[in-house]
């Protein structure tokens, strides 16, 4: 039986029909001839570099590693990547969100709260002078280099819980981040981006947060005045092995010492009440070098603007500066390997006003307000 061709109208139709079809299927994506991500970023790659010559003399030198220069457009990028909830799953948590700078980059909690309002383990610590640091990041020193920590938070599911796969397509498909990279680092195309670029721009952006301008630098340093009698009895305490060797108090300095208010170290500073090196509920240091004598020891963080920055210790179990200070008068509790400084001593009220006061001589407000540091996002 002969089948009857079909009108012409309908062949006609039919075709018309599968090319409207075949026009609003989306794109394969592994067939993008013209992809953004793939066309020439349109900016231009100048890089300016970055100087420490600001710094006094009584400060070291940073610490810069070679495959990452400090530029200002790195810098402008990185402080960017710092306040934007972008880098989070929900957009919804920034590495300024635990960070103020108003509390020297801290966020004034026991333990920091991250995305969901998920509690972490430990309190943020202060992000300050961290160009000085030779020995790790975090309070257990887990991250060899600020670019290594920076990697972090991102995939922490109690932080910010983003993948950084998820991150890198987010910054490629931005409006404005592609020309931001390409001024910093030079990159071509979108595509280029990715984490090891982001965590350079925030490490460079970390690495400017210096602090050396407080009442001390300028009263000490600078003989611009001079210190209350309450704050020279402090300041004597504090430095007691050099000022008052016969007094029984043990001074502070042997963990934060230097210009620097910190040795950058790790110590048991005698605060757990544990029945031996193994039950510390938090290891510490110990958990990442995996000796038993480091457990319980964690970074002993600078004293600089420390009045900015309660609750205090890793975990943020002591409120105020006095609580701290009762704490060390009590001498510690034995434990095997507490620093051989944690010894009791007699501290009266006065004493401890005189060194409350001299604590917050450390305090630097033109660090906590310069406009380099703030959010850009708020400009």
């Amino acid at each position: 039986m002969k089948i009857p061709a079909l009108p012409t109208f309908l062949i006609l139709l039919a075709i018309a029909l599968f090319s409207a079809c075949q026009e609003d299927d989306p794109a394969d994506p592994t067939d993008c001839d013209n992809c953004p991500q793939d066309n020439p970023i349109m900016a231009d790659y100048d890089p300016i570099a970055y100087s420490f010559d600001y710094l006094p003399e009584r400060f070291p030198n940073p610490i810069i590693p070679p495959d990452n220069p400090m530029t200002e457009q790195g810098i402008a990028l990185g402080r960017m990547l710092f306040y934007d909830p972008i880098l989070s799953r929900d957009s919804t948590i920034s590495c300024g969100s635990c960070h103020f700078q108003e509390q020297s980059f801290t966020d004034g909690a026991a333990v920091s709260i991250g995305i969901d309002g998920q509690t972490g383990n430990r309190s943020s610590m202060p992000l300050v002078n961290l160009a000085f640091n030779p020995r790790g990041f975090f309070w257990d020193g887990r991250s060899a280099t600020l670019e290594e920590q920076a990697l972090v938070p991102i995939e922490d599911h109690r932080e910010m819980d983003e993948s950084w796969n998820s991150v890198e397509e987010k910054l490629r498909n931005h409006p404005d981040y592609p020309a931001k990279f390409r001024e910093a680092f030079g990159i071509e195309f979108a595509s280029e981006i990715d984490r090891e670029l982001a965590v350079k721009a925030i490490a460079q952006f970390e690495r400017t947060l210096i602090s050396y301008n407080a009442r001390f630098d300028k009263v000490v340093w600078e003989q611009q005045g001079w210190p209350t009698e309450a704050e020279q009895e402090g300041r004597d305490l504090f430095f007691v092995e050099q000022a008052l060797p016969t007094q029984d108090h043990p001074g502070c300095s042997h963990c934060h010492g230097s210009a620097l208010f910190t040795e950058n170290n790790f110590f048991n500073n005698g605060i757990s009440d544990v029945a031996d090196m193994e039950s510390f509920p938090d290891k510490g240091f110990g958990e990442v070098t995996g000796q038993i004598y480091d457990n319980g020891k964690f970074r002993s963080p600078t004293l600089r603007n420390i009045a900015l920055t309660a609750p205090y210790m890793h975990d943020g179990r002591f409120s105020t500066l006095e609580e701290v200070l009762d704490s060390y008068a009590e001498g510690g509790h034995g434990v095997a390997n507490e620093d051989a400084n944690i010894q009791p001593f007699d501290l009266s009220e006065q004493q401890k006003e005189a060194m409350i006061a001299f604590l917050n001589m450390l305090t630097d407000t033109t660090f906590t307000n310069d406009p380099a540091f703030s959010n850009p996002f708020e400009e």
